[in-house]
């Protein structure tokens, strides 16, 4: 056990793992392949698959069909009598499998690298468990329960496995986190300087710094001027390299977009919205505050 856990001196061998996963530029070519396919997807297609309309990812919550019905399907397993209700459960989650694959997919596709790189391994695990999961239903629909069972627990070990890999991407790597949520912390309260106005060209879009956190800046021929969080509450790309068009700016690194007036994602990857500051002239200089501060 010790070899596993991370020590003064060297990591844990899991961790080793793990970062040599990160790092495992060999299947960077299958990444890119795989990624061509998802994004060939339509646009609105993807958007649902990643819950920008409901603003919350898709895929966590999907996931938690198969794997409930399928944990059930373990403890029914080792109960007398309750052989044809694990059998049941073992099928909707394999039906339920699908819908969270795919969502799980359009997600994967528009991460870093070395984060894909750990979703491709993970996506390979559960990939695993569905078909020792298929077979488990199988041997039990042919009245081979024992084997139907010894399939169904490694089903389960695989799945765990596939699901510790899917948190290191979560929690380690910050895939699908709110890249803008420490905006609130950093930014502080009441109105700041962000510049002289004269500074700001007119149609293009600047980064500025607002306290510890970069803005994006917008002023307009009519003298609005939009100021939004400069990093892209998906992965953090900076807004103020990206296209604006339609009362609209979208993310140069994965295509989020997201309104002017009041963060809301237009369309995703990302699902949540990004912060805006309201905006004054103060004798030619520039304030903004978040709202409410």
């Amino acid at each position: 056990m010790r070899a596993l856990l991370p020590d003064p001196d060297r990591p844990g061998r899991v961790q080793a793992a793990l970062d040599r996963v990160e790092s495992a530029r060999w299947a960077d070519p299958l990444l890119m392949r795989l990624r061509g396919l998802v994004r060939s997807l339509p646009e609105g297609t993807r958007d649902a698959l990643h819950g920008t309309r409901l603003g919350h990812p898709v895929h966590p919550v999907l996931v938690q069909v198969p794997i409930g019905t399928w944990t059930s399907a373990a403890v029914l397993d080792l109960l007398p009598g309750r052989r044809r209700g694990a059998g049941l459960l073992v099928g909707v989650g394999l039906a339920a499998a699908a819908p969270a694959a795919l969502a799980g997919w359009a997600d994967w596709a528009e991460l870093h690298k070395p984060q894909m790189r750990v979703g491709l391994v993970h996506a390979a695990a559960n990939t695993v468990a569905v078909g020792l999961y298929a077979a488990s239903l199988a041997a039990r629909l042919r009245g081979r329960r024992m084997k139907g069972r010894a399939l169904a627990y490694a089903g389960l070990l695989t799945v765990s496995a596939g699901g510790a890999l899917g948190g290191h991407l979560a929690y380690r790597q910050a895939a699908g986190v709110n890249h803008a949520e420490p905006v609130s912390v950093l930014a502080g309260p009441g109105w700041q300087p962000v510049g002289e106005l004269a500074d700001f060209p007119v149609g293009t879009p600047v980064s500025r710094m607002l306290g510890e956190v970069p803005v994006f800046v917008l002023r307009q021929a009519d003298g609005t001027v939009h100021v939004l969080a400069d990093r892209c509450s998906h992965q953090a790309g900076p807004l103020s390299g990206g296209e604006v068009a339609d009362g609209c700016v979208r993310c140069p690194w994965h295509g989020s977009t997201f309104r002017l007036t009041d963060g809301h994602v237009v369309h995703g990857p990302s699902t949540a919205p990004q912060p805006v500051f309201e905006t004054r002239v103060t004798a030619g200089l520039l304030e903004a505050r978040l709202p409410g501060t």
